[in-house]
């Protein structure tokens, strides 16, 4: 039933990846008890709210029984939110970022008039995700699939992964917040280990790249955003220029920062356009050709634009929507005709 289930990737050549999903499902593999030599990563990107999207796709993951065919999950910016939610006992809590009372709760514009920042991330990990949606964090830290959650560096300007800081609840939460703590809208950087980070998505908006960085044979990389046009001239990136709000805040914002923060930021841009640009090779890559197979999966082009600062209940639902089915068109066998949200692990053993 494995082999079928994750056969929709192309009606005759299945994917690399969908193939060792398989054999493992199959096998009945466990976490941290695997012989076949893999080392098989998801990656969730994540864009503030537009996260929504690749928050459906991973409760999908979860629906389908697929998470325990990986050793590795990564998360940046609101992916990193996501990614704990996976990994805890309450996966489902993933729902929970579309939930109306949480968002007016994190995202206010009133808030800068009391002093407090606009999007109040550190009220969302050490209040509401304990008191009103209990994420299970002892759970997160628990899991024998790996977390790793990425923040940028103020001083470098550069990705760094937080997984060897994340000791303890309380290390986790600042993992949690540290990569999600968005210049000006979200307050000041985070400091954890002796060092203080901005959101992830400063250095490292899809965290694919740290994921091969660490070894991964296989990478399954969840997009927030749908298929666009890619440059294809190499170097092109280099001339990808950044935004006129983008040198704004690097001006003023950023102003006491390090220049490789400035920089960072301000290539930022540039590195999102070569990042679909590399994902892009890697889905043409049928022929093994490339040593790590990496798969990307993104929402179908109708999804409605999502900002990073959305609040639409309705509008955060479709798009949370359009990431599950997506999930579940690339896996589940058409010829099922399972609904979105409906598909759930009893396909496994059907």
């Amino acid at each position: 039933m494995a082999e079928h289930l994750l056969g929709g990737t192309t009606d005759q050549d299945p994917h690399r990846l969908t193939s060792v999903l398989a054999e493992r499902l199959a096998a009945g593999s466990r976490p941290g008890e695997r012989a076949d030599g893999h080392r098989v990563a998801l990656a969730i990107e994540g864009g503030g709210m537009r996260g929504s999207v690749s928050a459906g796709m991973a409760l999908a993951i979860h629906e389908l029984g697929l998470l325990n065919a990986f050793d590795a999950v990564y998360g940046a910016s609101a992916g990193a939110l996501t990614a704990a939610w996976l990994l805890s006992s309450k996966p489902q809590g993933i729902l929970s970022c579309i939930d109306p009372r949480l968002t007016r709760a994190c995202i206010r514009t009133t808030n800068l008039l009391r002093g407090r920042p606009m999007v109040d991330v550190e009220r969302l990990v050490e209040d509401i995700y304990i008191r009103e949606y209990p994420l299970d964090y002892a759970s997160v830290l628990d899991t024998p699939i790996e977390l790793h959650l990425l923040a940028t560096d103020i001083a470098t300007g550069e990705p760094r992964d937080l997984f060897s800081e994340m000791t303890d609840g309380k290390a986790l939460r600042l993992a949690l917040r540290a990569s999600t703590a968005l210049p000006v809208l979200a307050g000041r950087p985070v400091a954890l280990g002796g060092r203080r980070y901005f959101d992830a998505g400063l250095a490292e908006s899809i965290p694919f790249r740290q994921a091969l960085r660490d070894g991964a044979t296989h990478v399954l990389v969840l997009r927030s955003k749908a298929v666009h046009d890619v440059p294809a001239t190499k170097g092109a990136e280099q001339r990808v220029p950044p935004s006129l709000g983008a040198r704004f805040v690097a001006k003023v914002a950023l102003r006491r920062h390090t220049p490789q923060l400035k920089a960072a930021y301000l290539a930022r841009r540039a590195r999102m356009v070569d990042d679909d640009r590399v994902l892009a090779a890697y889905e043409t890559d049928r022929s093994g050709a490339h040593p790590t197979a990496v798969l990307s999966i993104r929402p179908d082009p109708a999804v409605p634009p999502v900002s990073r600062l959305a609040t639409d209940s309705n509008l955060l639902r479709e798009a949370f929507e359009f990431g599950r089915h997506a999930v579940n068109a690339c896996f589940a066998p058409a010829e099922r005709g399972n609904p979105v949200g409906a598909v759930g692990s009893d396909l496994l053993a059907a």
